[in-house]
C-alpha cells in the first residue's frame, strides 16, 4: 500500500490525503484534479463567497501540502483506470501506478435537455469558474432567473438580492425545499425571500428557452414569458461516475460502495458525493449524499480503510443551509416518519422531530436566526446515533432539556 491515488481534487478527496498522513501513511500519496485550482470548499460560491471578493477558500495552501508530502496535480483530468495493471491513465499520457485507490470524483448540475453548456447567459453554479461567470451578471437592476426551488437556487437568490439584482425563481413542484425539507420550515424560508423580493413562482413549467442578443426569453406553459439577463439552472445534481463505470466497478445511484467505502474493487475506494452506501442508522437503507460535512467524514473514513482499518460508516447525515440570517439544519432522514413532534425555541425559531413507527428518533428539522437551532439539533443527532425513543411530549417541552433525554 506504499502508492495512493486519489482521483478527485475537490474537500473530500484533500480531506483524505491529509488524513492519511495523520495516520501514519509514509508512502506516495497524489492528489489529481481537473480543475486548475487547488482544493477548495464549494459551499461559499453559492453565498458569502459570491457576494464578496470572488477568490476561492482553500481546504489547504500549497505550502502545507507541500510539507505533507502530497503531490498535487491540478488541470489534469483522468482519463481511465486499469484495473488489472493497477493504473490511471491521464489526459496528457501519463499513467500512474497506484497500490490502493480513491475516487472522490464528486458530482456535477442537473441540465436541462437541449440547453447548451456553452452559453454564457445560461449557466450552472458547481465550480469557482461557475461562480465567477455568474458574479459577474449580477448588479442593481439585472435580473436574475433560477430554475430550481432547492439549496442551491434559494442560497444563490439570497445573494444576488443583496447585490440589489432582481430574482425570479421558477420551481416546477408546489413548493421550494421539496427535497428533504418539511413543509413547515420551507414555508418559513420562502416567506423571507419574498420579503426580501425574491419572485418565487411554484408549478412552473418551462416551454422553451431562447436567447435574444444579450438576454434570455422563458416562455412558460401558462403563456407567460420572462425576460432575464441570466439563467441559472439548479435542478439537482448527478453523481461522476464515469471513470468507475468504464473501470467496470458496481454502479447504483453513484460509485456503490459497502459501509467501509469499499468499492466492488477491494484496492478501490470511493467517498463523497459520487458514492452511494448503506446507512446503518436507517436499516441498511443505500443513500447518496451531496453534503459538505459528509465529504469531510467520508475523507477521513476512507483515509482509514485505505491503510486497513476496516472502520464502518456511523455517521448520521446532516445538511445545513445558511438563507439571509436564518440558518436551517437537518439531521436524519424523516421520510419513514409517522409522528413530529414541534419544539419552539422563541423569537420564531423551531425544531420538529420525527420518529418513527417504533418511536425511534430518526431525524430532527430545524431553522432561525443564527445559532439558535445549533446545539439542539446536534443533540438530536447523538440521540439518532443512539437508537433513542425518547417520550414526544418531553420532546416538545422546551423546559426538559435534550441532553437528559440522551443520558436516560
Amino acid at each position: 500500500m506504499n502508492r495512493i491515488v486519489i482521483v478527485g481534487a475537490g474537500e473530500c478527496g484533500a480531506r483524505a490525503a491529509f488524513a492519511l498522513r495523520e495516520k501514519g501513511h509514509e508512502g506516495d500519496i497524489t492528489l489529481i484534479g481537473a480543475e486548475p485550482h487547488l482544493p477548495y470548499e464549494r459551499p461559499p460560491l453559492s453565498k458569502e463567497g459570491l457576494a464578496g471578493p470572488l477568490e476561492p477558500k482553500f481546504v489547504a495552501d500549497a505550502a502545507r501540502y507541500q510539507a505533507a508530502g502530497i503531490q498535487v496535480l491540478t488541470d489534469t483530468p483522468v482519463e481511465a483506470i486499469d484495473r488489472d495493471a493497477k493504473t490511471v491513465r491521464l489526459a496528457d499520457g501519463r499513467q500512474l501506478s497506484y497500490d490502493r485507490l480513491l475516487l472522490t470524483t464528486g458530482a456535477r448540475p442537473r441540465s436541462l435537455p437541449g440547453l447548451s453548456e456553452a452559453s454564457p447567459l445560461i449557466r450552472m453554479l458547481r465550480t469557482h469558474a461557475d461562480a465567477a461567470a455568474i458574479r459577474s451578471k449580477l448588479a442593481p437592476g439585472k435580473v436574475l432567473a433560477i430554475i430550481g426551488g432547492g439549496f442551491i437556487g434559494l442560497e444563490l437568490a439570497g445573494t444576488a438580492r443583496k447585490l440589489a439584482a432582481d430574482v425570479v425563481l421558477l420551481e416546477g413542484l408546489p413548493r421550494v425545499l421539496s427535497r428533504g425539507v418539511p413543509e413547515e420550515i420551507a414555508a418559513v424560508v420562502a416567506a423571507r425571500h419574498r420579503l426580501e423580493g425574491v419572485d418565487i413562482r411554484c408549478n412552473s413549467r418551462i416551454a422553451g428557452i431562447e436567447e435574444r442578443e444579450e438576454q434570455v426569453e422563458i416562455r412558460l406553459a401558462d403563456g407567460d414569458i420572462l425576460v432575464a439577463d441570466l439563467v441559472v439552472v439548479g435542478i439537482g445534481a448527478v453523481p461522476n461516475t464515469a471513470l468507475a463505470e468504464a473501470a467496470g466497478l458496481a454502479i447504483d445511484n453513484g460509485i456503490a460502495v459497502d459501509e467501509t467505502l469499499c468499492t466492488s474493487d477491494p484496492d478501490i475506494f470511493a467517498a463523497g458525493d459520487c458514492c452511494s452506501y448503506p446507512l446503518g442508522h436507517y436499516g441498511g437503507r443505500r443513500i447518496r449524499l451531496e453534503a459538505w460535512r459528509n465529504a469531510q467524514d467520508q475523507g477521513t473514513l476512507a483515509a482509514a480503510n485505505l491503510l486497513g482499518a476496516a472502520e464502518t460508516i456511523v455517521s448520521v447525515p446532516w445538511f445545513w443551509s445558511d438563507q439571509y440570517d436564518l440558518t436551517l439544519q437537518i439531521a436524519g432522514l424523516a421520510d419513514s416518519a409517522v409522528m413530529t413532534v414541534q419544539r419552539d425555541l422563541g423569537d420564531g425559531a423551531f425544531i420538529l422531530f420525527h420518529l418513527d413507527a417504533s418511536g425511534r428518533l430518526i431525524s430532527a428539522s430545524g431553522i432561525g436566526t443564527g445559532n439558535a437551532i445549533a446545539r439542539d439539533i446536534r443533540l438530536a443527532e447523538m440521540l439518532i446515533a443512539a437508537g433513542k425513543t425518547p417520550d414526544p411530549q418531553a420532546l416538545g417541552s422546551i423546559d426538559i432539556k435534550l441532553k437528559a433525554l440522551l443520558a436516560a
